[in-house]
């Protein structure tokens, strides 16, 4: 049997919703609990006002508001004052209780609240570490809402509280983010009480008449409103963080940035929002950068009468070529006599500005009184708290035909310096009163910002409160007053055949400018001028000029063109500004008036070289109007962000693959540093396995900028265990093979297993091609291994081919394997390590470029031949058939003699110089034999930067990373762990 829900549709007519169906609109509400024990119960709908509701028996009502002064100020109109004060869990969110009417239904109203969000949206613990995975992951990684920690106590008093209620009013802001905080309140609430009936009390001021009438008509949550915000939330922080960790981790160890105080807390964000509101201070300030002044000329005229001066213009405006204009202005002088052609005259309105939106509360009072966006809304804030004004963050410029705007006027009235305006708007017979404009938005959820209560001067109030009181009653009255009209007189003049005119304004009634004290419309007179009149204009000139750049973007201008391009809401465009000024990226200057960084232009230059306009509003306005259609119904949530993501996941790959672009915009303002880059250190690639180090993030296969091959942790530099590959290495894939013998208890299903430490214990098999002239011939060209130490053949290839050059800055070696000379002066000096040579114990060289090995590999090649031919007297261990000698073309060791066996089934190999020291040969496996690999065990306490190779025992690693001897790793000649093969002392023979 089919539950059912009582619902109206879109047309507000009441119908049944099948829950199987799962129809929805914005006034059914979805209960979020995911228990399924416990069915919701049926939603009431309220009786039209004034209609009694069944029963007297008394109900509990939760009411939460979205800020403690707010239920503070609400619990206070419905109780008229007599509200209980007690405490709650949360020491900042107090509980009023009291008893309240709704509609004849006795209610006792518990009244606490929120403070903003109670929710926070997040990725899961798999995701939060910058180092855990490729930043391209995050674009699918898994979410999830959670209460976070600083408002445990508020979700613990919310729970407490509704456990015994019946109904529960949220009292939320009226705009998309307070219903997406209904609905997180909602989810709490839920938790523990099922059977609740939920309402939503929509206000616009915090004035007995709105209260009253807001608990007499209660409406229901729209879940519409909530996932518009949800879809945003989610988009923000998926495009957010990709990009904000690819930049920070590619650029921030790389340039040296003088304003960092501490490169450890250096965040190079990114935001859809703010980086779109950077191109427009960017493009301004190129506009500027590119402007080349061009002279120009014009001819001035001027003419004196007894009653008094007019100045004409020319018609042309200006000339660039200056010969055009000195051949005009001669004709002019030869025949100087000015025709009065004609004479306009007629009456000019100014009009008064439309009813306050928040973005132009925020344009005017940057404009008039050079505050800042996120300041006057801090300010507007804190006068609604009051009650002195309506909601600041309104879109809506229009007043409904409902609103009482004389009511509004009239409380105006005793003000000292505007009542006696507000007194005159009131008479009908100054004929000043007019019905205001319509600037064309509505969001249908608050008025335009006017007054709502008197004030002549708060005692706690500063002057910034003072100047947004008055601004807001100052505009409010002039909206509502007629507008100003002036007398605008216009002559036209013709010289030699040359036009030129001049203006004239008189203003007969100021009308709102009386009281809209911020804004002036000039007038000046010029003298009477008839048709056909002729006079000698007093002065004559031609003069020259240069055009200019445009200004710079004011904050007035800013908000503009965010507002135009759609970029970020009423709400939450301050907070864009401001994340530029505090991310370094623009400076504001006492003008309001903004200018990039060095930064700010290179990130933005950067991606501009790259082709993609992600500094252009483009494809931010796309979100905000795919936003507004969620909260339409015309979209569906899931439906724009499957779309978005996958659109800005593209945009990020390619950006990605272009970060030279990136690099090269950065080196035109900042110096490079000597320090390897985090992204450079971490060329995501493939996992390979858990790191057993930090056992916290994966080990991924990589390829550093040299061309040469690493499995490294992704929580580089928090940890450093890598294991170092071959450098014989051309290619190498991380295939979807796993390695039995390195992955304890896998059975070859899907889904993964977990070791004794709880650790996905996988191991994936990696197919390498080296370079087959840099291994040995008895080497298959590719290999199927594993760098779970259980593999024979790559730790063999990497003693015998090392593991490439790994160079610091500052450090230069002419052959991989060799070591490397360290000039002193770019590294501290307790880091300096002077070369010892282990087979004379002179300095200045390593053992392997010993001038004792000449002789070495003299008697070596004399031991190793039989007789003057050259023929081999060196026996295959395995099967004692004679080696051949060829000379290795290894980068390590191009030019060292080696013998082989002729047979490809034994694989015996030994070097030439290594005869007679007592070692003897090695028998290699079979080609892609499956056989142990040196790999980075990864033990806490085993971390250490060997110079290159692995050593013996499964239990090896190839290198750590920071210097000391790792355990277990073993010369391959001698089995010391202090040193490896090519520098081992045994090498020395007799003489």
């Amino acid at each position: 049997m089919l539950e059912t829900l009582f619902c109206k549709d879109l047309s507000g007519q009441l119908k049944i919703a099948s829950k199987k169906e799962k129809i929805f609109n914005p006034r059914v509400l979805k209960c979020p609990s995911r228990s399924p024990k416990l069915p919701p119960k049926p939603l009431q709908i309220l009786p039209p006002a004034g209609t009694p509701m069944a029963g007297n028996r008394q109900i509990r009502a939760l009411n939460v508001a979205e800020k403690p002064s707010v239920a503070k100020a609400v619990a206070g109109i419905l109780s008229r004052n007599h509200a209980r004060m007690r405490e709650g869990r949360s020491r900042y969110n107090k509980i009023f209780e009291f008893d309240y009417t709704i509609r004849g239904q006795p209610c006792h109203m518990l009244f606490t609240s929120v403070i903003g969000h109670l929710m926070e949206l997040g990725f899961d613990e798999r995701y939060k570490k910058w180092h855990s995975c490729d930043p391209a992951d995050l674009y699918q990684a898994s979410v999830h809402k959670f209460v976070p920690e600083d408002k445990l106590d508020i979700k613990r008093t919310l729970q407490q509280e509704v456990r015994n209620c019946q109904w529960l009013i949220l009292w939320l802001d009226c705009d998309r983010e307070g219903e997406n905080i209904a609905f997180e309140v909602i989810e709490v609430c839920t938790e523990v009480n099922r059977n609740l009936n939920i309402f939503r009390a929509r206000f616009s001021a915090l004035i007995d008449r709105e209260i009253h009438e807001a608990a007499q008509n209660l409406d229901r949550p729209n879940q519409l409103f909530a996932d518009a915000v949800d879809a945003r939330q989610e988009m923000d922080l998926r495009i957010g963080a990709s990009f904000t960790r690819f930049q920070t981790m590619l650029l921030k160890d790389a340039f040296s940035f003088d304003f960092a105080t501490e490169d450890r807390n250096l965040v190079l964000s990114y935001g859809p929002c703010q980086f779109p509101t950077l191109g427009f201070v960017v493009e301004r300030y190129w506009e500027i950068q590119a402007h080349e002044p061009e002279e120009f000329w014009t001819i001035n005229c001027s003419h004196n009468s007894e009653e008094g001066t007019a100045s004409f213009s020319w018609i042309r405006g200006h000339l660039f070529d200056y010969t055009c204009a000195i051949t005009i202005y001669e004709m002019c002088v030869e025949e100087p006599t000015a025709t009065v052609t004609n004479v306009r005259q007629q009456e000019k309105l100014k009009y008064p500005p439309y009813p306050l939106s928040t973005i132009e509360l925020e344009k005017r009072a940057s404009r008039y009184f050079r505050m800042s966006s996120e300041h006057t809304m801090k300010v507007a804030e804190e006068l609604y708290q009051s009650g002195f004004i309506s909601y600041p963050r309104t879109e809506t410029d229009s007043f409904s035909a409902r609103t009482d705007l004389r009511a509004i006027v009239q409380e105006q009235q005793a003000h000292p310096i505007w009542g006696s305006y507000a007194q005159r708007l009131l008479d009908p017979g100054a004929a000043l009163w007019r019905n205001p404009g319509s600037g064309g938005h509505d969001d249908k959820a608050h008025p335009p910002i006017h007054p709502t209560k008197f004030s002549a001067g708060e005692s706690g109030w500063s002057q910034d409160h003072q100047k947004i009181y008055e601004l807001v009653v100052r505009h409010f009255l002039a909206c509502v007053s007629q507008p100003a009209v002036g007398a605008e007189t216009t002559v036209e003049i013709d010289i030699a055949g040359e036009q030129f005119n001049a203006s004239g304004r008189v203003i007969i009634s100021k009308n709102y400018l009386d009281i809209y004290r911020f804004e002036t419309w000039g007038g000046s007179v010029i003298p009477t001028y008839e048709i056909r009149q002729q006079f000698i204009p007093t002065t004559l000139t031609l003069d020259s000029g240069v055009t200019r750049p445009p200004p710079l973007l004011s904050e007035a201008d800013l908000l503009s063109c965010m507002d135009k391009a759609g970029i970020g809401t009423d709400a939450t465009m301050h907070d864009h500004i401001k994340k530029l000024l505090d991310r370094f990226y623009a400076t504001k200057d006492a003008n309001t008036r903004f200018t990039p960084t060095n930064l700010g232009e290179a990130l933005v230059m950067g991606y501009d070289d790259m082709g993609y306009e992600l500094w252009k509003p483009y494809l931010r306005a796309k979100m905000e109007d795919d936003m507004k259609a969620v909260s339409l119904g015309t979209k569906r949530k899931n439906e724009i962000l499957a779309s978005g993501l996958q659109e800005m996941k593209a945009c990020f790959l390619d950006a990605r693959m272009s970060k030279v672009k990136l690099f090269e915009a950065m080196e035109v303002f900042f110096d490079r540093t000597n320090r390897p880059t985090v992204e450079e250190q971490q060329a995501v690639g493939e996992v390979v396995r858990r790191c057993g180090l930090c056992q916290q993030a994966d080990m991924v296969l990589k390829r550093k900028p040299d061309g040469n091959f690493m499995v490294g942790c992704l929580a580089y530099p928090q940890c450093r265990n890598v294991v170092w590959l071959p450098g014989s290495i051309s290619e190498a894939t991380v295939t979807s093979n796993v390695c039995s013998s390195c992955s304890p208890g896998w059975s070859g299903m899907c889904g993964g297993i977990t070791n004794r430490n709880g650790i996905t214990g996988l191991v994936f098999l990696i197919h390498f091609k080296f370079r087959r002239s840099e291994i040995p011939p008895n080497y298959n060209a590719e290999h199927l291994g594993c760098i779970g130490g259980c593999d024979e053949t790559l730790r063999q290839l990497t003693e015998i081919c090392g593991t490439g050059s790994r160079n610091l800055p500052g450090m230069s070696a002419s052959v991989r394997g060799r070591t490397p000379t360290m000039s002193s002066g770019n590294i501290p000096a307790g880091n300096v390590r002077h070369n010892v040579c282990t087979r004379c114990r002179e300095t200045g060289h390593a053992a392997n470029d010993c001038p004792s090995l000449v002789s070495t590999f003299r008697r070596s090649r004399t031991q190793g031949t039989n007789n003057p031919t050259g023929e081999s007297s060196v026996s295959c261990s395995s099967c004692g058939e004679p080696c051949v000698l060829r000379t290795a073309n290894t980068a390590n060791n191009r030019g060292r003699k080696f013998y082989t066996c002729q047979s490809q089934e034994c694989g015996f190999f030994v070097w030439e110089d290594m005869i007679g020291t007592g070692t003897g040969g090695t028998n290699a496996p079979r080609p892609n034999s499956r056989g142990a690999t040196t790999a980075s065990r990864g033990r806490r306490g085993e971390r250490g930067r060997g110079r290159r190779g692995g050593g013996r025992g499964n239990d090896v690693t190839f290198v750590s990373a920071t210097g000391e001897p790792v355990s277990g790793r073993r010369c391959f000649t001698c089995g010391d762990p202090s040193h490896f093969a090519n520098a081992c002392p045994n090498r020395e023979h007799d003489k």
